[in-house]
């Protein structure tokens, strides 16, 4: 048995972002044990839809916070300026089905794990549950990659809540300020087949960073880890959306549309980005890039966490950086903004999970193997 499983204790399956579940829980069952004889009615119903309310939220870790928040944000938002949506009643619903299924899911998954026995869990780790655990477990983990796909789709019906028109303008003037041309136009003369293939693979590269990042933290059973990356993303993600719905920009793809002298021709990776672009592409969002806030937010979570993928990501992490100029995507002041916005999820994320752990140091290390517990 290695070191960091034999320091390995649970009590009911606690992973590291449900430090404070059985605290939540308790107040919960203390709350219902208080309504046994309630002096009102009125005030008894108010205490169990309370206490009920919760023991559902008891499950959400930090990443559900940051997901929910921006969720009652984007909702409000939808509210206030409703009068500038064709269908906000329908979007309310999407977000408000969304935010229920964050909820339900973690729920389940909490659920499943309850009665396993400590002792097995121990020796041999996630993969000595049932069937049914391991597969509310894997999603539980996994669902925040569909959640960040969903609110960027979402953006294209979002984009024009605030402000009526497309606000590129200002970003065309301040790019030819910034470097005395039009970059993607004046990148066009160095345009050859296989420059814009390197190009067109380095953009796709951002679809795999998250990916292989949460992915290595899972397969090494690193959940603090794990849920610490996906935060950052979360937050930097939502600071990116935010920013688009009050600053609708919709990209130099199309506001300087003929403006170059024709299409950027390459080999497999272009067609595969031309396919994606033709049936995922949203118009707006390009401000700050969401490409570029993710990408660096999964950079700084590798730097922290598995330092040697850093370096692995950084040159690709750059080229990306390049390639949303050079394939038309992007404006200069895009990637600037997508790296702040990246670093400020970061920093944020990090801070949100430092106030999730638990008092004393108690809680296990980001290099523990395993399922941690909060000490009673």
């Amino acid at each position: 048995m290695n070191e960091a499983r034999q320091g390995y204790q649970k009590s009911d399956l606690e992973l590291p972002w449900q430090h404070g579940m059985k605290a939540r829980q308790g107040e919960a069952r203390l709350a219902e044990d208080r309504l046994a004889f309630p002096t009102r009615s009125g005030e008894g119903i108010g205490k169990i839809i309370g206490a009920g309310f919760a023991e559902v939220l008891a499950g959400c870790g930090a990443f559900e916070w940051v997901a929910l928040g921006y969720l009652v944000i984007s909702s409000a938002l939808i509210v206030i300026f409703s009068e500038n949506l064709g269908h906000p009643l329908r979007l309310l619903s999407v977000q408000a089905l969304v935010g229920c299924m964050i909820v339900a899911l973690c729920r389940a998954e909490a659920n499943v794990w309850r009665g396993t026995p400590k002792s097995r869990v121990e020796e041999f780790g996630i993969g000595s549950g049932t069937l049914t655990q391991r597969f509310w477990h894997f999603w539980r983990h996994w669902y925040p990659h569909l959640f960040f796909l969903f609110c960027f789709e979402e953006l294209g019906a979002l984009v024009h809540m605030v402000l009526p028109r497309w606000q590129d303008a200002k970003l065309i003037a301040f790019d030819h300020w910034l470097t005395g041309v039009h970059p993607a136009i004046w990148l066009e003369q160095f345009a050859t087949t296989g420059r814009n293939e390197f190009m067109q693979f380095a953009y796709l590269t951002y679809f795999v960073y998250l990916l292989v990042l949460g992915g290595i933290l899972y397969y090494r059973e690193d959940w603090h880890g794990y849920w610490s990356v996906m935060t950052y993303s979360a937050v930097a993600y939502a600071i990116g959306y935010v920013i688009a719905i009050f600053f609708p920009i919709e990209s130099p793809w199309f506001a300087m549309a003929g403006s170059w002298h024709g299409e950027l021709h390459g080999g497999p990776f272009t067609a595969l980005i031309n396919f994606i672009e033709h049936y995922g592409r949203v118009r707006g969002a390009a401000f700050p890039s969401e490409h570029v806030a993710g990408s660096f937010a999964a950079l700084w979570g590798a730097w922290r966490h598995r330092r040697w993928l850093f370096w692995v990501m950084l040159p690709l992490v750059l080229c990306m950086c390049i390639s949303t100029v050079w394939g038309r995507y992007h404006y200069v002041v895009d990637i600037f903004g997508g790296m702040v916005t990246g670093t400020l999820g970061y920093v944020i994320g990090k801070w949100i999970m430092k106030k999730q752990e638990p008092p004393n140091g108690s809680q296990l290390k980001a290099k523990t193997l395993g399922l941690s517990v909060v000490r009673q």
